[in-house]
């Protein structure tokens, strides 16, 4: 593929808003993770929530979509001077050339999740849910584009964890084809009782922090966040980074469970390797998707050693943010595009006592170097997988 500009990126987690404050939290190995206290949630575990939603006020005339998802949405969407950089964008392109393609899993579920607590006598829902702007799918990017005065085409992509990886990939296409000029795209998802409760029930929701790459690692924490990148068909200036290559793949395997021996992961890393024009020796940095689950730990170690061998360094970043479901991908490709503007690979955190069954060069401890291209990945449930490449930019 050409490689598209990335002219601007912002997150927000529960490590704080940007990509300086998140820069300092890795500086410094800082998790944003807590023991849970969201809602009435009563389960051990830990989450990454995100400070200051319940009071946060939506714009004004946009009260029909109030929920947690698109306060986050909101909130994630005023760093990093990103509001200046879509009015120069639209003000360049115009509103309908640029698209809008956001990644969720659970959207605003919590919405719903309230408003049943709320039925009344007869089981009705309370007559001020609205469910098509809150929960739907849809709802996250309908909220967006109408906030930010965007006509261009609209959609959010809900494949589990790799959701706001896969828009990358839309953006790419949709703008060789010429159909749009820019995209914004990115990722949201918030806390929610289904998540909490339902990876519990699986039991993957670990009772202690998580432990990515970790001999005794329990299972995930979980976490929320916002997560937005501007790419447009060219840039004026140095770009932020660069998307070099994307890889899709789908195994298929099991609903929950990733492929023992890594297929499809293996196959979309390939491809974006392809799509980039790179060997596995061009990889400078790997970031993982992660998620201290003992099976997707050791698919993925599986998968990144058949492709890399053991000499390219990797870690997970979920020790730090939780994982944040359909805002995964988005966090993540943030924070290599951080990894390439600040030479700085992140150590995965919470690591006690190294899998000896795990054998790529998993990095415990934060390293400097100067990178030019890194890998990230974002494998969801049902066997869906994405990988992007980033080259790096100014």
């Amino acid at each position: 593929m050409t490689p598209l500009a990335i002219t601007h990126a912002t997150l927000t987690t529960a490590l704080g808003r940007g990509l300086d404050a998140h820069a300092a939290a890795v500086e410094a190995g800082r998790s944003g993770l807590a023991p849970c206290r969201f809602l009435d949630v009563d389960l051990p575990g830990w989450v990454g929530e995100v400070a200051g939603l319940d009071a946060l006020a939506l714009p004004q005339g946009m009260a029909a979509h109030d929920c947690r998802n698109n306060r986050l949405a909101w909130l994630g969407l005023q760093a990093d001077g990103l509001p200046e950089a879509l009015a120069q964008a639209r003000s360049r392109w115009g509103a309908r050339r640029i698209a809008v393609l956001l990644g969720t899993s659970t959207s605003g579920i919590l919405s719903t999740e309230l408003a049943y607590r709320r039925r009344g006598p007869d089981g009705a829902l309370p007559a001020d849910f609205r469910y098509a702007e809150t929960h739907n799918t849809y709802s996250l990017a309908g909220f967006v584009a109408e906030a930010l005065g965007l006509e261009g085409p609209a959609w959010v992509v809900s494949t589990a964890c790799s959701s706001s990886a896969k828009v990358f990939a839309s953006a790419a296409r949709l703008i060789e084809a010429g159909w749009v000029d820019a995209a914004l795209v990115g990722g949201v998802d918030s806390l929610c009782l289904t998540t909490l409760y339902g990876f519990h029930s699986l039991e993957l929701f670990s009772p202690e922090i998580c432990r990515p790459w970790d001999a005794g690692r329990q299972g995930l924490s979980l976490g929320e966040a916002a997560a937005f990148a501007l790419l447009q068909r060219d840039s004026a200036e140095a770009p932020l980074a660069w998307l070099l290559g994307c890889g899709e793949s789908s195994d298929g395997y099991h609903m929950s469970s990733p492929h023992p021996e890594g297929a499809g992961a293996v196959a979309a890393m390939r491809q974006a390797l392809a799509e980039a024009g790179l060997a596995p020796q061009d990889i400078q940095y790997i970031n993982l998707h992660g998620t201290a689950t003992p099976n997707n730990d050791a698919a993925e170690d599986r998968a990144v050693h058949a492709v890399f061998g053991d000499a390219v360094p990797a870690s997970s970043t979920k020790g730090a943010t939780g994982h944040t479901l359909g805002a995964a991908g988005a966090v993540e490709a943030a924070l290599s595009m951080l990894a390439l503007r600040d030479g700085l690979m992140p150590g995965g955190l919470n690591l006690r006592e190294r899998d000896p069954a795990l054998r790529i060069a998993y990095l415990t401890e934060n390293r400097r170097a100067p990178l030019r291209r890194v890998l990230s990945n974002s494998f969801g449930f049902g066997g869906s997988n994405a990988s992007l490449i980033f080259g790096a930019g100014r």
